[in-house]
């Protein structure tokens, strides 16, 4: 089914009807991300912004600084119900945004979100065409295809309603999370002794 999102109907809605959409149903639910890209752009984050300005060390000063609306966003995510499943897929070596998006997913992964890292690999069979989509799946209610533009900044996402689609991803998503290796596992071997990294995002 992953494979297919891309080409199944759905509804297009811009970033701020997505994100209406989005915290209309996100309660009581198990939250399930997959993510695929390799380099985003994430204008407005102040540490991205340092990141793409070459300062690495402001970078992660900047995301440090999150710890504690980190962890009050996993509290909140506790109180509402909410059970996170977010799949970071990997390809190596890491791109220079995924070695910064990482010290973000640390922080989560600290505070107690459940992460996990996927080595791009063992989803190649699920990629004859295209890569897979970025979705995020609440619960049993919406699947969201969130949409890019060419230099990897969102602009919306596609909502899809339909049961037996949302159910037959979020099965696969869950296989997927089963094959995979904990954040902080990850990141203690392959992200923490890097260098820091050159930016490529303009």
């Amino acid at each position: 089914m992953l494979d297919r999102i891309a080409d199944l109907p759905g509804l297009e809605l811009d970033l701020a009807s997505y994100s209406d959409a989005y915290d209309q149903a996100y309660e009581q639910i198990t939250f399930r991300k997959l993510e695929r890209r390799q380099t985003f752009r994430e204008p407005g984050v102040p540490s991205w912004e340092a990141f793409v300005a070459g300062d690495w060390d402001s970078a992660l000063e900047l995301n440090e600084r999150e710890r504690d609306t980190v962890r009050a966003k996993v509290a909140d995510d506790s109180r509402l119900g909410v059970e996170s499943r977010r799949l970071r897929v990997v390809e190596h070596p890491v791109t220079p945004y995924l070695q910064w998006e990482m010290q973000y997913f640390q922080l989560l992964a600290e505070a107690g979100e459940d992460i996990r890292v996927l080595d791009a690999h063992k989803v190649r069979h699920l990629e004859a065409d295209h890569l897979l989509p970025e979705i995020v799946i609440l619960g049993d209610r919406v699947l969201f295809e969130v949409l890019y533009d060419p230099h990897g900044t969102a602009y919306g996402a596609r909502r899809i309603d339909d049961s037996d689609v949302i159910r037959a991803a979020a099965s696969e998503v869950a296989d997927l999370y089963a094959a995979a290796e904990p954040l902080l596992d990850y990141f203690a071997r392959e992200i923490a002794t890097l260098p820091p990294p050159t930016p490529d995002e303009g």
